[in-house]
């Protein structure tokens, strides 16, 4: 009989039962007895010198616990970047202390530098605002051209506002400049890839207690790597012995790359637990989380593309200024640099690349890793200038991708950029995405709205992303100061049921349905008897977290390595029970049998006798059956895409509506299908709400002007059309167990440049001569800009 697989199966997310259903436990659920509340006194202006902080009216007030100040952290750590960056001339990154609480000055608003503890928040609230603090107001930094130019500084002691000037590959400058010194045409843009917040669902919330008799603390939180937080913190911030810090990350509602960093509130109310001997909880407000949360993009870049005669291209050249905001946070100095300045060679046969990235110290909330991390703000620029080259050359956009993609039989492929690309067909791609766009259709739908009195444009891009970082040795080299390695064990009960602990981490991704997929083929077991464990350092191996869509790339992979010693170990035991060689013995469908014969028994007997092993020979086998396996991947994965939409634009407004929207992409081979459908959709939602109305805005005081729903505008579902999603130009990835390359970022990457791509098309089909508009493309921009 063939056997039952459950790779590539829809069974529905086991997950979901507990969350549609309001029985999901997140940070802010726990309550603990004799529970207390932290409430931050948050600076209201974005640049001052503390003068002084007068605590003693609020330490007196009814239910006041504790007060800190940013001197009371004077003596401990700071939260560090997680890569070290060296700037052209070799010479390291400017890397100035982020403290738990602000002290001697705060730099930007919402910067916190006191805090209160009491017994409920409503006195804590009190409390914080009878604290007197006087704060003399300085020059805030807003536009990085500026804080490059002047000499007001962000942090005094570094003298400067440029945290890093960063060029990728230097070996490649001389000749990337020769070639467009000499190509016989060269499109020029400039764009800004607008701020993002990233409004997860469930605002950041700590919870720490402290056990006086173990000296042992546990901070729940809300966390998408508490591997990586336990280790900041002992290591860096607080000196806490790791073995006494234990980080839960329970159900945890949306990150996407929020909460992969440590916060200096993680850190307080922790210190706090200890000092008043009870457990101490925060839970963020939303305008709170605008204020604070890192936010994602805001680069401003310049990029040139030369091609020779027939369009072949001959080179791209970059030159941006990356905001990394007030404090360097902890993926801040990679985002900009490895994860973008690697990918600006796109899925193209370009010769010559250069990047040149200046990071820069501003008044705003810390800038890290949003979803994508990188890579959208590398496509974007690719994406966008290619369109505008053709239309400068009346070539059509399709068949300019097409002539410069790199050819099935170029791999591996090593880019000018320096990734070695190993599978991909980017023209499969292309060619699945006219079909299910119907594009040969476009000419009469673009007629149709003419009637209506609306322009309708059609946008195309072929994106490629690196996924699952990777590996350790080379990132190493590169400036990481952690290892992007991950872990599983896999322990099977004697009564046959598995646990499986992985140092991945759910926030949505799915990982208690798709993980027992894997783990269910491999053994040919009931996937309801398998059991996810994650997010508690004290039951997990060290893991890195979930981000970069590295969950089964690299995770995944780890509960292969271990599940394969699981069978290992149990076809020893089964030879031992069928006294056989264990040469020969097979397992399918959950049953080891012995080659050629009608002997067999089934995986449960098999777990049952690993934990009774009365006549086992212990030289050969030990009892029970529980592996762990560590996996550090041998190259990043490369998922890769050909999206389009069509909209239309009202000349009346300026409104854009997206009509309709195609993503192909190649995620090798799938686990789960409706999973990875839900991933692209959520990643199209985002982009699409980057492309047409989102952004974080300041004014030239530093004050954000969209701190609230209010101000700040997301997608909603009338904002979006039906979705065409296709997965079957699929093609593995080479060097990981399972042949994934990763899902979740991918329709956050390649749908902003495409809506872009497809108003600038209605725009100039309507007789309206626009070379670019800078995202978010309201309807008062679109307006303008047809307005001349």
């Amino acid at each position: 009989m063939p056997k039952d697989t459950h790779i590539g199966a829809s069974p529905k997310r086991r997950e979901d039962l507990r969350f549609l259903t309001g029985r999901g436990r997140y940070s802010d659920d726990i309550a603990m007895h004799g529970q207390t509340a932290a409430v931050f006194a948050r600076s209201e202006v974005a640049h001052g010198r503390i003068v002084s902080i007068d605590t003693s009216a609020a330490e007196a007030m009814e239910g006041v616990l504790a007060v800190f100040t940013g001197e009371d952290f004077v003596e401990v750590g700071g939260n560090p970047a997680g890569w070290l960056i060296n700037s052209r001339d070799g010479s390291p990154m400017k890397e100035p202390k982020r403290p738990v609480l602000a002290h001697g000055k705060v730099r930007h608003v919402g910067d916190a530098y006191a805090a209160v503890i009491a017994e409920t928040e409503a006195q804590a609230q009190a409390a914080v605002e009878a604290i007197e603090a006087e704060i003399e107001e300085l020059p805030a930094l807003v536009d990085m051209a500026a804080a490059l130019s002047g000499d007001t500084y962000v942090h005094d002691e570094i003298e400067t506002n440029q945290c890093f000037d960063w060029g990728w590959i230097e070996d490649n400058r001389e000749a990337t400049d020769a070639a467009i010194r000499g190509a016989h045409h060269v499109t020029t843009l400039e764009l800004v890839n607008n701020r993002l917040v990233p409004n997860a669902m469930e605002p950041r919330c700590s919870l720490a207690t402290y056990d006086p008799a173990q000296d042992a603390y546990t901070l729940h939180t809300t966390s998408q790597n508490p591997h990586l937080t336990r280790l900041l913190i002992s290591a860096f911030v607080l000196g806490i012995p790791e073995n006494k810090l234990t980080v839960i990350a329970p159900d945890v509602g949306g990150g996407f790359g929020s909460k992969i960093y440590h916060y200096g509130e993680e850190a307080l109310v922790l210190a706090a637990a200890k000092r008043i001997g009870r457990p101490v909880k925060w839970t963020a407000g939303r305008t709170e989380a605008f204020l604070t949360d890192a936010h994602g993009r805001d680069h401003v870049t310049k990029i040139e593309l030369a091609l020779d005669e027939a369009g072949n291209f001959l080179a791209f050249r970059t030159e941006t200024l990356a905001n990394v905001g007030a404090y360097l946070s902890n993926f801040s100095t990679a985002t900009p640099t490895f994860l973008h300045g690697t990918l600006m060679a796109g899925n193209y046969t370009v010769p010559n690349v250069y990047v040149n990235v200046k990071a820069v110290f501003t008044n705003t909330a810390p800038v890290d890793a949003y979803r994508g991390a990188g890579r959208p703000e590398a496509t974007y620029s690719l994406e966008r200038v290619i369109d505008k080259a053709a239309r400068e050359l009346g070539r059509d956009p399709i068949e300019l991708r097409r002539q410069n993609f790199i050819k099935p039989d170029q791999y591996p492929f090593a880019s000018a950029a320096g990734l070695e690309y190993d599978a991909g067909n980017y023209d499969a791609l292309m060619d699945r995405m006219q079909v299910v766009a119907d594009t040969a259709g476009f000419a009469a739908r673009r007629a149709e709205s003419e009637a209506r009195g609306k322009l309708r444009g059609f946008g195309v891009n072929a994106y490629i992303e690196a996924c699952g970082i990777a590996p350790s040795n080379l990132v190493g080299v590169l400036g990481s100061r952690v290892g992007l390695y991950d872990a599983a064990t896999v322990r099977v009960n004697a009564t046959g049921n598995i646990s499986v602990m992985v140092g991945a981490h759910s926030h949505g991704q799915g990982h208690e349905t798709a993980f027992p997929q894997v783990v269910s083929d491999m053994l040919g077991v009931d996937p309801a008897s398998i059991d996810i464990v994650h997010g508690d350092t004290s039951k997990i191996p060290f893991g890195m977290g979930t981000y970069g869509s590295r969950s089964l790339a690299v995770c995944g992979s780890a509960v292969v390595r271990a599940t394969d010693k699981i069978i290992a170990k149990a076809k020893k035991i089964a030879a031992h029970m069928l006294e056989a060689a264990e040469a020969d013995i097979t397992l399918e469908d959950g049953v080891f049998s012995v080659a050629g014969t009608d002997k067999s028994v089934s995986f449960g007997e098999v777990a049952l006798k690993a934990y009774i092993p009365h006549n086992f020979p212990l030289e050969d086998i030990e009892p029970g059956l529980e592996e762990t396996a560590f996996y550090d991947p041998a190259n990043f994965t490369y998922p890769s895409g050909a999206y389009c939409c069509e909209v239309e634009v009202d000349p009346e407004t300026g409104a854009v509506e997206v009509m309709s929207f195609a993503a192909v992409d190649d995620f090798g081979n799938v686990i789960n299908p409706m999973i990875v459908e839900g991933q692209v959709h959520g990643g199209l939602a985002q982009g699409i709400g980057q492309a047409l109305m989102e952004n974080c805005a300041y004014d030239a005081e530093g004050q954000l002007l969209t701190a609230s729903y209010m101000d700040y505008t997301m997608p909603r579902a009338h904002d979006l059309p039906m979705f065409t999603v296709d997965h079957s130009c699929g093609t593995p990835c080479t060097h990981n167990p399972l042949g994934v390359k990763g899902c979740g970022e991918a329709g956050a990457i390649g749908s902003p440049p495409t809506i872009v791509n497809a108003v600038l098309d209605a725009l100039n089909s309507g007789g309206h001569q626009v070379a670019h508009i800078d995202m978010p493309l309201t309807p008062s921009k679109v307006w303008g800009a047809m307005q001349g």
